[in-house]
């Protein structure tokens, strides 16, 4: 009986330990992991609040060290408004809220003497200091509220990265452009079940309380002083020469991580109310496509070495312009070059270079690469709204003529992103990679969602080893006759240089051109590319000429910023 009785009391207390356990899991749940929504809940017993009240998730950036610093957050305070039937002295308001509110004088008054009104806001976004001190002064006709708003630290910092957060026509504030809309779903709250009694809760579902699965914060792979830098090289190009829009991405080839994206122009997105033309909110890297121009050579070099139908030591005779399906196809200068080995075609940017390479490949085979493995009419995949695929129907034509423009990037328009992925390929030994912004999602669950995924291998390693030589040494002798080599680091590059179509008229405009440029290192073990482009440039022909030195300033900044040990 006794030996019944310990084993009855061990009973007892494992289950009485359990129930404690469980007792402390739901506390922590409730006063951790919910104790901000119900902060706000206890505050608006003493003040009101604006409705609805934003509650939202965190984006941090991410930066070399692995240090996240917060991209987008909550910021609490205090939304004034007033009652018109209970104001005494509007002038004598106005004096105590001149220096808080953004109206004119007149504009105050009007909404502090509204007739039949009983709620004008005249000031929003106030710091909780200031709340505090309005409401020791109970000033008549003056209402406090509660306030949470969206806050950027970094202003215009990956603005059309990261988008903002604005209302609906339900007036709902929900996520528009970028990260907040793509992640909308994963950033929002919905704290309605914070109003049940506490012991339901305290006693009911743990999931319930954790919050959706679905909701979290987000870790971002963009790296905030690479995507500053960035974004003051776009910022000087821009002054130099003029164009209609500028932008550039800096990402990890071997794994599609996005160090840096940005737009030029730009904005704040804590005064994205303030823009007058809606259109500076897109993200053209993803939204866009363009005709890329000599960029792509370095594909169709890849695709016809890797296909067998050329090497590095296979030549052709150069005769500055041909005749294909009727069509004229030239060299950027018209002039013949005579026997001309591969090396040439990339170093000299010969448009009949990379047409005879694909006319040795046939058409079918160029068809597989540029569409099947290098997907260049697919969207990539990437985790931002609004990505678009690529207009490449003139790879399904009989005629030959229309591979051979596109040999060139001319007839076929891409994303810049979908062209900074097919690119990567050659940088990384031969892999497909996905582009992310997001590195992890942390849920309110406890739960960690990792973004990365294996790349698919479309080109076999040795082919990419051979496009990376070659375009190393257009770095070392070709371009500006080797001013961008860098000693004791091998670099690999290509310039582009596009006519723009003419849309009105069809063919192509004759001073109009997009500018482009991309680079990677360790060429043979890439760490970094770095693509850029610019539409419409003023003053300079050429690629060579506008974008060079940024890239090349960039370049540098991630050598010494990374400290990338030297490979040659």
């Amino acid at each position: 009986m006794h030996a019944r009785f310990v084993v009855r009391i061990r009973v007892i207390a494992l289950f009485v330990i359990l129930a404690v356990l469980v007792i402390v899991g739901r506390l922590y749940v409730l006063q951790i992991v919910r104790g901000h929504s119900y902060a706000v809940r206890a505050n608006a017993q003493f003040l009101p609040q604006t409705s609805p009240l934003l509650d939202r998730g965190t984006i941090y950036f991410t930066d070399k060290n692995g240090t996240q610093i917060t991209a987008a957050a909550l910021k609490t305070g205090y939304a004034i408004a007033l009652n018109p039937t209970k104001v005494v002295d509007a002038e004598a308001l106005y004096q105590e809220l001149k220096d808080i509110t953004d109206l004119s004088h007149e504009e105050f008054i009007a909404k502090a003497t509204k007739a039949d009104s009983k709620y004008q806001v005249v000031a929003q976004h106030l710091d909780p200091s200031l709340g505090a001190d309005l409401q020791a002064k109970q000033l008549p006709g003056l209402i406090l509220q509660q306030d949470h708003w969206r806050l950027y630290p970094g202003g215009s910092l990956a603005a059309q990265t990261l988008g903002f957060v604005a209302y609906n026509a339900d007036n709902k504030q929900e996520g528009r452009y970028g990260l907040e809309r793509f992640y909308n779903s994963t950033l929002e709250r919905n704290s309605g079940d914070l109003y049940k009694n506490f012991f339901v809760e305290l006693f009911g579902s743990v999931q319930s309380l954790a919050g959706s699965k679905e909701q979290g914060d987000l870790v971002t792979t963009i790296e905030p002083a690479v995507q500053a830098e960035l974004e003051r090289q776009l910022a000087a190009y821009d002054t130099a020469w003029h164009p209609k829009l500028s932008g550039g991405i800096i990402m990890n080839p071997q794994n599609g991580e996005i160090y840096a994206m940005a737009v030029s122009p730009t904005f704040d997105l804590n005064a994205f109310n303030e823009e007058t033309n809606p259109l500076i909110y897109a993200n053209p890297l993803v939204q866009n496509v363009y005709e890329m121009g000599s960029i792509i050579k370095p594909l169709t070099m890849a695709a016809g070495v890797d296909a067998g139908a050329v090497t590095e030591a296979t030549t052709y005779n150069d005769t500055g312009c041909i005749t294909v399906d009727t069509k004229k196809i030239c060299n950027f200068d018209l002039k013949a070059r005579g026997v001309v080995p591969m090396q040439e075609v990339l170093s000299q940017s010969l448009n009949l270079g990379v047409s005879f390479v694909a006319t040795r490949m046939g058409s079918a085979t160029m068809r597989e690469y540029f569409l099947n493995r290098f997907q260049m009419g697919s969207t990539t995949g990437i985790d931002l709204p609004g990505e678009v695929g690529g207009m490449v129907s003139n790879l399904q034509s009989p005629r030959q003529v229309e591979y051979n423009t596109a040999s060139f990037g001319q007839g076929i328009a891409m994303t810049p992103i979908a062209t900074a992925r097919a690119l990567a390929v050659v940088a990384n030994g031969g892999f497909l990679v996905t582009p992310h912004v997001v590195r992890e999602v942390r849920r309110t669950n406890g739960d960690k969602d990792t973004k990365t995924k294996e790349g698919v291998q479309v080109l076999q390693p040795q082919s990419a080893t051979v496009v990376s030589r070659m375009l190393t040494k257009v770095v070392d002798e070709a371009l500006t006759q080797g001013a961008y080599k860098i000693d004791n680091y091998s670099v690999a590059a290509k310039t582009g240089t596009a006519q723009i179509a003419n849309p009105g008229g069809g063919g192509y405009y004759s001073d109009r051109f997009l500018h482009s440029f991309f680079g990677y290192f360790p060429s043979y073990n890439a760490k970094f590319i770095v693509f850029l482009f610019a539409v419409e440039p003023v003053g300079a022909p050429y690629a060579s000429t506008t974008l060079a030195p940024p890239w090349h300033a960039l370049t540098q900044f991630l050598i010494n910023y990374y400290n990338v040990p030297p490979d040659r």
